[in-house]
């Protein structure tokens, strides 16, 4: 089966720190696949407030819905440690676009994960999809 591929950006334009805490982790003692994506989620959501946003469920009038996850882990994580998660938002289209991130360990630069964010922006008052705010384009320079 191939593995795959997820391609990041040459530059990426946010970065924060998170720690990875005990609940982090699982039985075989390094970072569980379902933490990794809350600390992404996490990272995201800080994106967001970096642009002006206060949360995904506003932005410029429409909210923010996950449309498809990929993940691909490149080394294994501990408690304690603390991963620096780097975004970018990339692929733009119609209603949304990418947010590729990359997760590394801050005290020695090893990438423990890569992956990507479909996001589509989403009208959810009237439950369809609603089309990439040009506020939100703006703030990215697109």
């Amino acid at each position: 089966m191939p593995r795959i591929k997820i391609d990041l950006p040459e530059r990426f334009t946010f970065a924060t720190e998170v720690p990875i805490y005990v609940s982090h982790i699982n039985k075989a003692g390094h970072l569980d696949n379902v933490a990794l994506l809350a600390l992404v989620t996490e990272a995201r959501m800080r994106f967001f407030r970096a642009l002006g946003y206060d949360d995904e469920l506003e932005v410029d009038g429409v909210g923010v819905i996950l449309a498809d996850a990929t993940l691909q882990y490149r080394a294994e994580a501990f408690y304690g440690e603390t991963m620096v998660i780097e975004i970018a938002a990339t692929d733009f289209n119609k209603y949304g676009c990418d947010i590729v991130w990359r997760v590394s360990d801050k005290a020695g630069g090893r990438e423990v994960a890569r992956g990507k964010h479909g996001i589509m922006f989403f009208d959810y008052a009237a439950r369809k999809p609603a089309g990439a705010p040009p506020g939100f384009l703006a703030r990215l320079g697109v």
